[in-house]
């Protein structure tokens, strides 16, 4: 395989699959098993998922709530995803570990760089819940920031369309994709890649990004494998 280290994102709206909110055991499962295909080739796996599937926080405003406490309640969200998630890995007999950047030894691990790095290197997938534990940053900004802590060679996110587009293709269907693509031109041309946060840090840490259709059999392995499946977002 390409990569030995990956972080994947998933968004937590990937997990409503055909239903109308919360998560589709379905989907969940077609996720899980993609991501067996490519740990049983011995790549090391880390995933960040958000929550959009059951709370958005940013949209917290209008329910009553202030940013602060409504982004809070998100990054709960994306730690039940978490562990619907772990479940049904475990399901697939692969050892993970969930850990959380809001502490609740209960049900998850906190995040500690040093022993996050040690579950990959023995083989385990690592789950990251909780976002970064501050209001005001995306799940998309964690899925960075942990991607440079952990030394992943590579930021796969996975979304329901092929790549990066220069318009919207679900609204344009003539929208021209591209199959590679640097991070100045994406600047340039003001395309919806990662929040500016999020892909700054990859920008200034020379993390690439390849965005893919998850929801695609075989198209996570084909990424890791490197064939060109989606966008991928480079340095030049």
């Amino acid at each position: 395989m390409k990569y030995k280290r990956i972080l994947l994102k998933l968004s937590g709206e990937a997990l409503i699959g055909e239903k109308k909110y919360g998560i589709d055991p379905k989907r969940l499962g077609d996720y899980a098993q993609e991501i067996k295909n490519i740990f049983d080739k011995g790549v090391q796996i880390a995933i960040v998922i958000g929550g959009g599937n059951i709370y958005r926080g940013i949209e917290s405003e209008g329910a009553g709530f202030d940013r602060v406490q409504g982004d809070h309640m998100g990054m709960l969200a994306t730690i039940i995803n978490g562990m619907a998630l772990q479940s049904a890995l475990a399901s697939l007999n692969i050892d993970t570990r969930l850990q959380t950047a809001i502490k609740m030894e209960q049900v998850a691990e906190p995040y500690i760089r040093r022993r996050a790095m040690r579950h990959l290197e023995k083989n385990r997938v690592v789950i990251f819940g909780g976002g970064t534990g501050n209001p005001y940053f995306t799940t998309d900004t964690a899925a960075a920031l942990r991607a440079i802590e952990i030394e992943a060679d590579i930021i796969l996110k996975g979304t329901r369309v092929d790549g990066i587009f220069s318009e919207d293709p679900e609204k344009n269907s003539s929208a021209l994709k591209y199959d590679t693509i640097t991070f100045d031109e994406v600047y340039k041309k003001k395309l919806n890649v990662m929040d500016l946060t999020a892909f700054t840090l990859c920008k200034e840490n020379n993390l690439p990004i390849n965005v893919f259709n998850m929801n695609i059999k075989g198209n996570l392995h084909k990424v890791c494998n490197g064939e060109n499946i989606g966008t991928l977002v480079n340095f030049q």
